[in-house]
């Protein structure tokens, strides 16, 4: 997989995603598998810039390279600057987001609702291009199939981008109307990249190495993107990329992987966003790691209450403990 200059390690990817993606979880899932990682949405607006959540979805220290920044918005000159703005903090691939479905985004006229201004969405990717090209920048264009099923344009929004000189491609495979709703389709996936020399990144409920190979081999996309089945599931991305170069399947990780790894993760995330925030911010990852286990609604709802990382992370600790030496049937554990 190539995104400009750079060769990418393998072709099983990150999805951005708000409030999810930022640098503990990029780099885990680095770890576990991942090729490439796109970072949260940045806002173009420079007003922002110096706001307390942007100064933490541009800090990518110690992450490892490729760092991909995704930007925001509907205005080219902005759009252009807030490239070079992330470039010159350590972007190496500038991502423009034309695929959020979210209200708060689209009421702005950002995001998916671009796709109903195609003549915005081609001065916007010129823009951008333009100012990253001098800084020898590689810009990548994540979008879905169009506004709603009456008025799919991922075709023509795919082949303007290529003109435009966008270096790859990811396509979402359902419109902004659809949301996250229903099931994406892959006609159109195919479709676009039949018609396109670019790389071309799938995405939309691949969640498991099967499907991951099922969608590679009807689309022919030459990677696939995956975001909420990670959420809880960073090692989806070692299982996908060793079944895809092998055809096996990778055992499942135990429960003390499981643990150790939500420590690791937590370690990180308190330090990256301090004792406040972190507690507070770390509780959906909790969630997400220990759903399905048995006890684990208790315990979350227990978990909720805790006001302090060294509580929380004990808190995780012993219930993993104890749902080990209870042969995956944990007591119920006061948070």
């Amino acid at each position: 997989m190539q995104i400009g200059s750079w060769t990418l390690p393998n072709n099983v990817l990150v999805a951005p995603m708000a409030g999810v993606t930022d640098r503990p979880f990029r780099q885990l899932c680095k770890r576990l598998g991942a090729g490439y990682a796109v970072s949260e949405m940045a806002a173009s607006n420079p007003r922002l810039w110096d706001s307390v959540k942007t100064s933490r979805r541009l800090n990518h220290d110690g992450e490892i390279a490729p760092v991909s920044v995704q930007i925001a918005g509907a205005d080219p000159a902005m759009m252009a600057e807030a490239a070079v703005f992330n470039a010159q903090r350590g972007a190496r691939i500038i991502d423009i987001n034309m695929g959020c479905p979210a209200k708060k985004v689209c009421n702005l006229a950002s995001g998916s609702a671009l796709l109903r201004h195609e003549d915005l969405v081609r001065r916007i990717l010129d823009a951008v291009v333009a100012a990253c090209a001098p800084l020898g920048v590689p810009v990548t264009l994540k979008t879905r199939t169009g506004w709603d099923r009456e008025h799919k344009n991922a075709l023509r929004i795919a082949r303007m981008a290529q003109d435009a000189g966008i270096a790859a491609l990811t396509l979402h495979g359902r419109t902004r109307a659809d949301l996250y709703a229903g099931q994406a389709e892959y006609d159109t996936l195919r479709e676009v990249k039949a018609a396109l020399a670019i790389p071309v990144v799938a995405n939309g409920d691949i969640d498991s190495p099967e499907k991951a190979r099922a969608v590679l081999d009807y689309t022919g996309a030459d990677a696939v993107m995956i975001g909420r089945a990670a959420q809880g599931r960073p090692w989806i991305f070692r299982e996908i990329d060793h079944y895809l170069r092998t055809g096996d399947k990778l055992a499942a990780p135990s429960q003390a992987e499981m643990r150790d790894l939500l420590l690791e993760h937590l370690d990180d995330h308190y330090r990256f966003y301090g004792e406040h925030t972190g507690v507070r911010t770390a509780r959906k990852h909790i969630g997400w790691y220990i759903e399905g286990l048995p006890g684990a609604e208790d315990f979350r709802s227990r978990m909720n209450l805790i006001d302090n990382t060294a509580g929380q992370a004990q808190a995780v600790a012993r219930w993993f403990d104890q749902l080990t030496q209870d042969g995956g049937q944990p007591q119920r554990l006061a948070a």
